[in-house]
């Protein structure tokens, strides 16, 4: 006789678990918000939570791992949230500048974060195993794959590449703006993101007279 759960059963435990990692998570972030993410410890964590620290280890061995659930659960929200304000664009740089001007927003709300959160998403030196880890993934490249999906069929934007090929590439550009900004404070973000839109589109070569 088979001991695997039926579907029901199966969906069931997912869902506390899945209950359970946002429990976790948020209840981390709460604690960061009040005394700061480097003074707050895992046993903390875990005290405040109601859990034992192994179940905590088990879920999230890091710190990061926390802030990294709770920052994509606040990434897919936001992300919903946007996608009828995205799809009533006329075009695809309109569309990409409303997902980078709100990306931009969240960011610098989150700001005194993004700095462990990233090393948390760079820490792997398998790049491959880290793209198939949906933990080390933002959700954010899925969307821009999707709306340049979108803008090739439509003819917005050649088919040499892929989707998935371009969206990794935008990706990059879109990361490279962000690290600047961290690096310089001074620098403005939706500016940034404004000139990675263009860069996409346009290229530097020199226009012909």
């Amino acid at each position: 006789m088979s001991s695997s759960p039926s579907p029901i059963e199966a969906g069931r435990r997912e869902r506390k678990r899945t209950q359970t990692l946002d429990h976790l998570a948020a209840t981390a972030f709460s604690l960061f918000e009040q005394h700061g993410y480097d003074a707050v410890t895992m046993e903390q964590i875990a005290a405040q939570a109601d859990v034992s620290k192994g179940t905590l280890y088990n879920h999230f061995p890091l710190k990061e791992a926390l802030l990294a659930h709770q920052f994509h659960a606040e990434l897919a929200a936001g992300g919903a949230q946007l996608r009828s304000q995205i799809d009533a664009q006329p075009d695809f740089a309109s569309r990409l500048a409303v997902l980078l001007s709100a990306s931009a927003d969240w960011c610098t709300v989150r700001r005194p974060y993004l700095a462990a959160y990233f090393r948390y998403r760079f820490a792997s030196a398998d790049l491959a195993a880290r793209n198939r880890d949906p933990e080390k993934r933002s959700g954010l490249e899925a969307v821009f794959m999707a709306l340049i999906d979108a803008a090739q069929r439509s003819g917005e934007l050649e088919t040499r590449l892929d989707a998935e090929h371009l969206a990794g590439l935008f990706e990059f550009l879109y990361l490279g703006a962000l690290m600047r900004w961290l690096a310089r404070p001074d620098t403005d973000l939706h500016a940034g993101f404004s000139a990675v839109i263009d860069l996409f589109l346009h290229g530097m070569a020199r226009k012909e007279a």
